[in-house]
């Protein structure tokens, strides 16, 4: 397989640069971003020739992504830069992704993602998290997060063959990483965010992965259940969960599950915005903060939703 070395265009003009992606085999390519450093994107990527990578790599799409992921695909997609050039209109284009490939044209997209180049680039090479970028505010959305997931999802992950490896599942999000890009995200946003399709990804990863952050010492002899009712869905209605904590073991229930466990078989609930809960469990917010400002109602056992939250290691933004 042929090398291919980015470095070489940190001074080339936006047209030698639209020419080299235009003709580029795709497979070194990809290669050559999952191994370049964020300095080397970013001085392929500058104000000059941002637009024309952008333009670049949106129209090889089809020639990025793993075939078969491709080939269930029919969308819209566009994307576009943060900010436009003083004096022109925000850069940008537009493809329609199917089996077929990755074709421009200028219908209404059914997803607009607003980032930059940069990030464009480690999307294809699957270094990308989109559900994390959004949460942290580096992107912006515009369009269902289901079609953002399935953008996500046609490339092969990092560590896999470009092509034909494994792709990105983009559902996997590490709490660690959410921990780490909430610093200063406005409450607004994350509001949001989990109003929109990411909730559910968000929400089920993050209480899927709660039973693997219980300190056993902390745990040890506790017998608790705690109900959370998470609150901010477009409908109106809430999500719910039951968590249990057993003797240093925890397990998980949600939506009719978690109904089914009687209130008297709770030592507490809790009611909150799922907003509020993602900063609880990624140290933005301490309960007893979030008690005292009335974003955390617990109904019942204070003391036990206390001493269930203590008995976990989430990783936090401290982290």
């Amino acid at each position: 397989m042929a090398t291919v070395r980015l470095g070489a265009l940190s001074h080339a003009s936006p047209g030698d640069v639209a020419i080299f992606l235009r003709d580029v085999p795709a497979a070194p390519f990809l290669e050559a971003v999952r191994s370049a450093t964020d300095d080397e994107i970013a001085d392929l990527v500058d104000e000059d020739r941002a637009a024309a990578v952008v333009e670049g790599v949106m129209g090889r799409l089809g020639d990025l992504a793993v075939p078969a992921q491709l080939a269930g695909t029919d969308c819209t997609v566009r994307w576009e830069l943060p900010a436009p050039v003083e004096g022109h209109a925000r850069a940008g284009t537009t493809v329609r992704l199917g089996a077929d490939g990755a074709v421009a044209c200028d219908a209404a997209a059914d997803l607009v993602v607003r980032g930059s180049a940069a990030q464009l680039l480690r999307l294809v090479a699957g270094q990308l998290d989109v559900a994390v970028a959004y949460l942290g505010a580096s992107i912006a959305i515009e369009g269902t997060g289901a079609t953002a997931l399935v953008l996500a999802s046609l490339f092969a992950a990092e560590g896999t063959p470009p092509l034909t490896g494994t792709p990105v599942d983009a559902r996997d999000i590490d709490p660690l990483d959410i921990a780490r890009v909430l610093h200063g995200v406005p409450a607004d946003h994350l509001r949001s965010v989990l109003a929109s399709d990411f909730r559910q990804v968000i929400l089920e990863e993050i209480f899927e992965r709660m039973p693997t952050y219980v300190n056993g010492r902390k745990a040890a002899g506790v017998q608790i259940t705690v109900g959370f009712r998470l609150t901010g869905r477009p409908d109106g209605e809430v999500d719910r969960y039951v968590l249990r904590l057993r003797d240093g073991q925890a397990s998980v229930l949600a939506g009719q599950a978690a109904d089914a466990v009687d209130r008297q078989d709770r030592q507490a609930t809790v009611t909150c915005e799922a907003a509020d809960f993602l900063r609880l469990v990624t140290g933005h917010l301490s309960v007893i903060t979030g008690v005292l400002r009335g974003q955390l109602k617990v109904h019942g056992d204070k003391v036990a939703a206390l001493r269930l939250n203590s008995a976990f290691d989430i990783p936090t933004a401290a982290a």
